[in-house]
């Protein structure tokens, strides 16, 4: 395999397991020096780290707490020194019916807000500041279909920070790209995660794959591959968009 991201230290968070893993794995395969980050699981982590020789580092951060994005940030960049990508990989899916009490529905929105759009954007806030002091860098974040077309009435909080994810990948890229910072966003369906394997337990795979015109969702390794391709330095006109990885289920 050609090294096409050879000398990159890019940080992906939420790695420790699933879509990010596989990031992580396709990114060193390439060349690059990963930045496993974890909030719970050090020990995926650190079996990450293993499987790809130890050419990385691990940073642990509790990216639910509003201080956790910038002592992430931090601690990557006294890890590696210069930063060359950020991968917003983090993300949780919670229920919450509307007739939920207020209190459940408010603490919900305001959970999932904080991990998969709040966190990401203090994340960019601080990878724009490091990339416009050291010639540029990428970032990717991972929004979703859900964030396209809307989502389950019992899910609706993921949807709407998935798409509020998309509008502040398009504003970076629009705002930043003459600094030689470029954004794009990959918008999944199903990937073959936890999260789907939880859904059919739950529905059924039939559920699940009813609505994919090729019957099956995707693999991890498909989109961390698409990852890789979006970070190399020959795909700069990418900026500002948003790929779709799913099946066929949502066509813009």
């Amino acid at each position: 395999m050609t090294q096409p991201l050879a000398g990159q230290a890019i940080l992906v968070t939420g790695a420790s397991g699933g879509i990010g893993a596989a990031i992580v794995e396709r990114l060193a395969g390439e060349g690059a020096r990963p930045i496993i980050h974890y909030g719970r699981d050090r020990a995926g982590a650190e079996a990450l780290l293993s499987r790809i020789g130890g050419d990385g580092w691990i940073v642990q951060a509790d990216l639910s707490a509003a201080e956790g994005p910038f002592r992430l940030w931090q601690q990557a960049v006294a890890a590696a020194g210069r930063i060359h990508g950020l991968v917003n990989n983090a993300g949780i899916r919670t229920e919450i019916s509307v007739e939920a009490s207020a209190e459940d529905w408010r603490a919900a929105w305001q959970k999932e807000f904080q991990i998969n759009f709040f966190a990401a954007a203090d994340l960019c806030k601080e990878a724009i500041g490091h990339f416009k002091a050291n010639g540029g860098g990428r970032i990717v974040n991972m929004a979703s279909r859900a964030g396209q077309r809307g989502y389950a009435a019992d899910a609706m909080p993921y949807g709407a920070t998935k798409a509020a994810l998309v509008n502040l990948t398009k504003s970076i890229a629009r705002s930043f790209g003459a600094d030689g910072i470029t954004a794009m966003a990959i918008a999944p369906g199903w990937v073959r995660t936890d999260m789907a394997e939880d859904f059919v337990a739950a529905h059924g795979k039939a559920a699940a794959v009813a609505d994919i015109p090729i019957g099956e969702m995707a693999a991890p390794q498909e989109v961390a591959e698409l990852v890789a391709f979006i970070l190399r330095p020959s795909q700069a006109s990418l900026n500002g968009a948003t790929l779709d990885v799913n099946g066929g289920s949502y066509i813009r």
